[in-house]
């Protein structure tokens, strides 16, 4: 060190007409997720291929994925340094050379990888990837960049003033995103106005933390104790979830052949809770349950093994073909377990909003997995941030609101609908369940609370006023799942 938030410019014993000139795998395979993430690839379903072809695994595969997900949450800042250093505007700079620099200023700036590999690696990618003119660019910008910490960057470029503009590039988020989330911690409760600073700062950091890989034993295939035996940890809070501190799930036989699958921990707790609450369904010889918006299938997969354990037909829904195909392949082994109890899960093709007229009172119980901006779940989709835009908010309530309806009509009377997202911004939660409840005789709101914590079997606790649930990354380390509960009364 030189100073304070100072660092010695990296120095290396290399010549520099003899430096890397070629790509090393990790570095360009992380590289390549990038930009296939530019061309609308979803990073969390892109690396795996990405991974498989480069033939990465072990530690290669951990490096690469910090590599590329950590470039991914915190582009706004590492864009911000890039600018400085370069001192250019990013917008002048060639997206392949930018994602190359991205990648060397994580390097930097968030990993323990010494200052001297960043360069001449990154130095390599941008003239394998790019050209020998950008490997110079390159090794200009990322040599200013290595002479500080990033304390001292973020101090370099942080706004004036402090706020919202100053927590949305500490961390990364976009500025209408922090505010969003700030409203939520106040409107769901869990902060005030005078705590809300200091919970949202901690929302937004455990936001940039990777996700723990959590897996769903499920119902009827497999158990949490063959997983555990393989290596894998109990759940904190579902009794069906196991957590993996190491390896890939793929090597797992239980996940390759489907009696297994990746899935948070509280979207577990959905199904869980929806399976769990009391209803009041007369006159039938076998339930039916629904899951209105199936795809891609991970709760349709709990519910499938825990319906025949309570005689009743599954039925999954999902209006995108390609969807429902994911489905039937995620459900294969579950819709075969149904059959060996005398039950049927069923996958269909269809818009969720026609069930309500189509089957009127035709289910005991139904779930409203809602399509929304995924906002509680930025550390497993690290590009969602930079995609969504305020207007996707407002495009997806009267799609929310008809998929609600439509779900009430299609429950029987003392059935219940369980409505969930993976949000918490108001307008995708609490706003949605008012608007629709209001217009409405026929509907009591349940307290989710009681039947999250049966569902949790009594681990879950501390969830608040009720009645309806929000889970947050930074309080109960899932993602920020909503859920509210709603009985048909006739």
């Amino acid at each position: 060190m030189t100073g304070t938030g100072s660092r010695r410019p990296p120095r290396s014993a290399t010549a520099p007409g003899q430096r890397t000139r070629r790509a090393e795998p990790t570095r360009a395979t992380a590289y390549r997720l990038l930009r296939a993430v530019a061309d609308g690839a979803y990073a969390n379903l892109e690396l795996p291929r990405l991974l498989r072809r480069a033939r990465l695994s072990g530690r290669d595969a951990a490096f690469t994925t910090e590599l590329a997900f950590g470039t991914l949450r915190n582009r706004s800042f590492y864009d911000a340094v890039i600018a400085r250093a370069a001192d250019r505007a990013v917008t002048r700079i060639d997206d392949e050379v930018l994602d190359v620099l991205r990648l060397g200023v994580h390097q930097l700036l968030g990993m323990r990888v010494p200052d001297h590999a960043a360069l001449d690696q990154t130095v390599g990618l941008a003239r394998a990837v790019v050209s020998q003119g950008a490997g110079g660019f390159v090794n200009a910008v990322l040599r200013r960049v290595s002479e500080a910490d990033r304390d001292t960057w973020l101090d370099r470029v942080r706004p004036d003033g402090g706020g919202m503009a100053a927590l949305a590039l500490e961390w990364s988020h976009p500025e209408w995103i922090v505010g969003a989330l700030r409203a939520a911690l106040i409107g769901h409760g869990a902060a005030g106005p005078e705590s809300s600073d200091t919970a949202l700062a901690d929302l937004l950091r455990v936001d940039n933390e990777p996700a723990k890989v959590t897996l769903v034993a499920r119902p009827g295939l497999t158990t949490v104790a063959d997983l555990v035996a393989q290596g894998g940890v109990a759940g904190a809070w579902a009794p069906t979830a196991v957590v993996l501190d190491s390896g890939q799930p793929a090597d797992l036989a239980e996940v390759r052949d489907g009696r297994a699958a990746v899935q948070d921990e509280g979207s577990q707790l959905i199904a869980l809770a929806l399976a769990a609450v009391p209803t009041g369904v007369q006159g039938r010889a076998k339930g039916r349950w629904l899951d209105l918006c199936a795809g891609p299938g991970g709760k349709a997969g709990l519910l499938a093994g825990l319906a025949p354990y309570a005689g009743a037909d599954l039925v999954a829904n999902e209006v995108s073909e390609h969807r429902a195909d994911l489905v039937r392949q995620t459900l294969a082994p579950a819709i075969e377990a149904a059959a060996a109890r005398g039950c049927t899960v069923e996958v269909r093709t269809g818009d969720g909003r026609n069930y309500g007229e189509d089957e009127p009172g035709g289910y005991e119980r139904v779930l409203v997995d809602a399509p929304c901006t995924g906002l509680g779940a930025l550390r497993r989709r690290p590009e969602a941030r930079w995609r969504r835009q305020p207007g996707d908010v407002t495009a997806l309530g009267p799609l929310q609101r008809d998929l609600l309806r439509s779900a009430l009509d299609a429950v029987a009377p003392g059935g219940v609908v369980a409505y969930a997202t993976c949000s918490p911004h108001l307008a995708e939660t609490t706003f949605v369940v008012r608007d629709v409840v209001r217009k409405r005789d026929d509907v009591e709101v349940l307290d989710a609370r009681a039947v999250v914590e049966e569902a949790s079997g009594g681990a879950l606790t501390d969830l608040g006023e009720g009645p309806h649930i929000q889970l947050w990354p930074h309080l109960h380390g899932t993602d920020g799942m909503f859920l509210a509960l709603l009985r048909r009364t006739h």
